[in-house]
């Protein structure tokens, strides 16, 4: 059984992974992200290379091995699953879960983590759309657009939101910006560096281009 302070820098660097696919991540990322000393990281990437669980070049960075891997997306599978069940079935906002599903992903057994998951009816995405691992660990990749890159006066569908900060997720909720709403890219304006979008229970709502870019949409229909 892995310690709750291992499971969180595996899932740190499996999250970075999928922000930087194929590159090493560097010590200093997890360490900001972690809010951690630098040196507190080396010393843990060293302890996870002789584990098994990374591949470190020291000034270069690290990356999982397969059972780091595997190990990683089993927590993240708890931890997105936790998010669900808080909104679902306890009614917990949205713009809440996620530092308390920090908290019980380490402490729930697989066991009532696969009751619920069955309780939920086997769901492919958490609160803020994003996947959620099956219990082999594979996760299902998706091609979305983002409010920067997607077409101009089309429908669209929010599909995810990968920034979890509470303040922003409540912004997008006072706006009707949440997965699974319809929505349309009125307009852009790089000199300003903002994006006009509305929703069909929204007026509208003005983004920056940083803050647009955390909204993923598919094709409405």
């Amino acid at each position: 059984m892995a310690s709750s302070t291992v499971e969180d820098y595996l899932k740190r660097i499996y999250l970075e992974e999928q922000n930087q696919p194929g590159e090493l991540i560097s010590t200093g990322r997890i360490a900001s992200a972690l809010l951690v000393a630098p040196g507190t990281v080396t010393a843990m990437m060293k302890a996870l290379a002789e584990s098994g669980l990374v591949e470190y070049e020291p000034y270069m960075g690290v990356r999982l091995t397969p059972a780091g891997t595997k190990l990683a997306t089993h927590v993240l599978r708890r931890h997105r699953l936790i998010e669900l069940f808080l909104v679902e079935f306890m009614g917990i906002d949205w713009s809440e879960v996620h530092g308390e599903a920090e908290v019980l992903e380490h402490a729930f057994s697989d066991r009532l983590i696969e009751r619920m998951d069955e309780m939920l009816g086997f769901p492919s995405v958490d609160p803020h759309g994003d996947p959620i691992p099956n219990a082999g660990g594979q996760i299902e990749t998706v091609d979305y657009s983002d409010l920067l890159d997607c077409p101009l006066g089309e429908s669209l569908r929010v599909a995810r939101v990968v920034d979890q900060r509470a303040e922003f997720l409540r912004l997008l909720e006072s706006h009707a910006l949440v997965p699974g709403a319809t929505a349309t890219v009125e307009s852009r304006d790089p000199v300003a560096e903002t994006v006009r979008v509305v929703t069909s229970n929204s007026d509208g709502l003005q983004l920056g281009f940083q803050a647009a870019s955390k909204v993923l949409v598919v094709p409405a229909g």
